[in-house]
């Protein structure tokens, strides 16, 4: 078990510290309205994750145990795409915010925006195809 949260820590840190929408909003929420206003975001964001890797882990399941093969490919995927992911911000330019919101998401909005947040997909999908096993309860 130890052994177990000592590769989940790394994995949620590189996760989490990279780049991604969720960093973005919750820089440019602090930086236009505070910390303490951006807080309920940051909180919906844990939880909207926590929630869609509950549910990648609830569906996976039963995806692994019908065809154990595509937990690798899946591995496969996610590796693929994180690539991806790297190869445009190291390619992006600057970013031009043209318009200011009036008031920073709420925790509702920052959990709904991880259902359409692809790096949130990855993370989840990444998540339990790494530390899960089709043949392990």
């Amino acid at each position: 078990m130890l052994s177990l949260i000592a590769l989940i820590i790394p994995f949620a840190i590189s996760m989490t510290a990279s780049p991604g929408p969720n960093n973005m909003i919750a820089m440019v929420s602090a930086t236009n309205f505070g910390f303490r206003r951006t807080i309920p975001v940051i909180a919906g964001f844990v939880g909207g994750l926590a929630s869609m890797i509950l549910a990648a882990g609830l569906g996976l399941t039963q995806a692994f145990l019908a065809w154990p093969e595509i937990h690798q490919l899946l591995q496969y995927v996610a590796i693929a795409y994180l690539l991806y992911l790297a190869w445009k911000i190291a390619r992006s330019g600057n970013i031009d915010i043209a318009a200011k919101q009036t008031k920073p998401m709420s925790f509702i909005q920052g959990a709904l925006f991880q259902w359409i947040n692809p790096k949130a997909w990855i993370v989840s999908i990444s998540a339990i195809t790494t530390f899960t096993a089709p043949q392990h309860n």
